[in-house]
């Protein structure tokens, strides 16, 4: 392989939330050759064809997306609230996913999803001998070698990703069939406290003791339609954050299966983005098309997304004007 697609340069994003100065709130994007990607998406649809990944993985998979993964979950949340049981959520936040994967990991769980030795060895060939700077404000740092975790940027990142998940919780699902996946996210349901507290002990060891890490201080539950004290979840002596709300992949969930805040979010963010482009949708001199899909790319999809999965009641339909 090309010594110049094995270079990257490590751009830090801002994550938009928590203190600016905290290395831990910037997700490291990596720019690589275009050439490279081209190669990546080649080499991803041949292990597409090898390599089933199970049902219960929503991210980066064919017609899967986010917004069936929070349908599933609102829809399980709304059965239990009109049956007046307790549903027991747990949403697993992992430090650092895609960076703290150990290289020798994702190779022997490429094997064992059925990959032929061949394009594992591609794929060795790809982080072999990786270098990288990080590019900010004040310039750059000197090359350094990059011998952990995936790459942020690339394109056959999350597939491989997908791989090393499944092959890692494949005991797990057995013992916690009521689990979603989207990529990192993990959401573990169950119908009692004690179970899902016991699912939550048995990820935590399958992931820790290959390399990932879950976070304590995110990782977070909540119990829906909650009729008596139903305590809280603990990981490893410490108590789980108990919330009555979460935002999963976006939007966001209630205790209490109701959706009114997502939609007041919704039509925020709808505002928000009329906003940023209003000086583009309010001059004359630019044509209806242009606007037509600045509308639609800024305001619109901002305002719509995830509300497919909305169920409002009459009074919250008159309140917002639906």
């Amino acid at each position: 392989m090309p010594e110049e697609w094995r270079r990257s340069v490590l751009v830090p994003i801002f994550k938009n939330k928590g203190d600016m100065q905290s290395c831990s709130n910037y997700r490291g994007i990596k720019l690589m050759s275009h050439t490279m990607k081209v190669w990546e998406r080649v080499v991803e649809a041949r292990l597409r064809k090898v390599v089933e990944i199970c049902e219960h993985q929503y991210g980066f998979m064919p017609r899967k997306s986010t917004t069936d993964a929070i349908f599933a979950l609102r829809i399980l949340m709304e059965k239990y609230r009109d049956g007046q049981r307790d549903l027991h959520c747990v949403f697993v936040d992992l430090e650092k996913a895609y960076d703290r994967v150990p290289r020798e990991e994702l190779w022997y769980c490429m094997r064992k999803s059925g990959v032929a030795e061949k394009y594992v060895r591609v794929v060795q060939d790809m982080y072999e001998r990786s270098r990288t700077v990080v590019r900010c404000a004040v310039g750059q740092t000197e090359e350094f070698n990059v011998e952990v975790g995936l790459h942020q940027g690339s394109a056959l990142s999350p597939f491989l990703f997908a791989i090393v998940m499944d092959q890692l919780s494949e005991e797990v699902r057995q013992e916690s069939p009521w689990t979603m996946m989207f990529a990192d996210d993990i959401v573990i349901c169950s119908e009692s406290r004690e179970q899902v507290e016991e699912n939550l002990e048995r990820w935590r060891f399958a992931l820790e003791r290959r390399g990932m890490k879950v976070s304590r201080s995110k990782t977070e539950y909540m119990c829906v339609n909650e009729r008596e004290g139903s305590g809280t979840v603990r990981l490893q002596g410490g108590e789980v954050k108990k919330v009555q709300e979460f935002k999963y992949l976006g939007s966001t969930v209630q205790s209490n299966g109701e959706c009114g805040k997502e939609v007041k979010k919704r039509v925020q963010a709808g505002w928000n983005g009329w906003r940023k482009v209003s000086g583009v949708l309010c001059d004359q001199k630019i044509s209806a098309r242009i606007k037509g899909k600045v509308y639609r790319t800024v305001v619109r999809a901002a305002m719509l997304y995830g509300l497919e999965t909305v169920s409002l009641r009459k009074r919250q339909e008159d309140a917002e004007g639906c």
